[in-house]
């Protein structure tokens, strides 16, 4: 079992798309075993995006990751990781297969509706962003 971090991003949460995300995940056996609705900070929305601080988008996503609420979620399931990265879809909704939260509910590169942990290390990094230990049931 394992236990990836998925987020629902302001652009989802602003459209009321929080409980279709939640559906799709547990539609395809996988549990939510934390949760919690938030606003970070520009701080806090760079020190989650570091990984990502050289690059030329590095500005413009973590201004808009702070630009509303957001939807933090902690799903366990066999292979989580994975299980969630093909119920998202690709990164551009374009690109997306048919029939993920990305294609049917995303706009764009940066409005894709969700973010979710691409390896067990960004799992094991994300996770404690918003959860600790105790926080998790399940």
């Amino acid at each position: 079992m394992e236990i990836t971090l998925s987020l629902v991003k302001p652009d989802g949460v602003r459209k009321n798309f929080i409980g279709d995300v939640m559906k799709r995940f547990e539609q395809n056996g996988l549990k939510i075993v934390g949760l919690k609705m938030l606003h970070l900070t520009k701080k806090q929305a760079e020190g989650f995006y570091a990984v990502h601080k050289e690059r030329p988008f590095f500005h413009d996503l973590t201004a808009f990751m702070c630009s509303g609420p957001i939807v933090a979620m902690a799903i366990k399931g066999e292979n989580a990781i994975k299980k969630v990265r093909e119920i998202m879809g690709a990164t551009d909704p374009g690109k997306a297969d048919k029939g993920t939260i990305r294609r049917d509910f995303g706009n764009g590169i940066e409005e894709n509706v969700v973010h979710g942990s691409d390896s067990k290390e960004s799992a094991q990094f994300e996770l404690p962003y918003f959860f600790d230990a105790l926080s998790l049931n399940g």
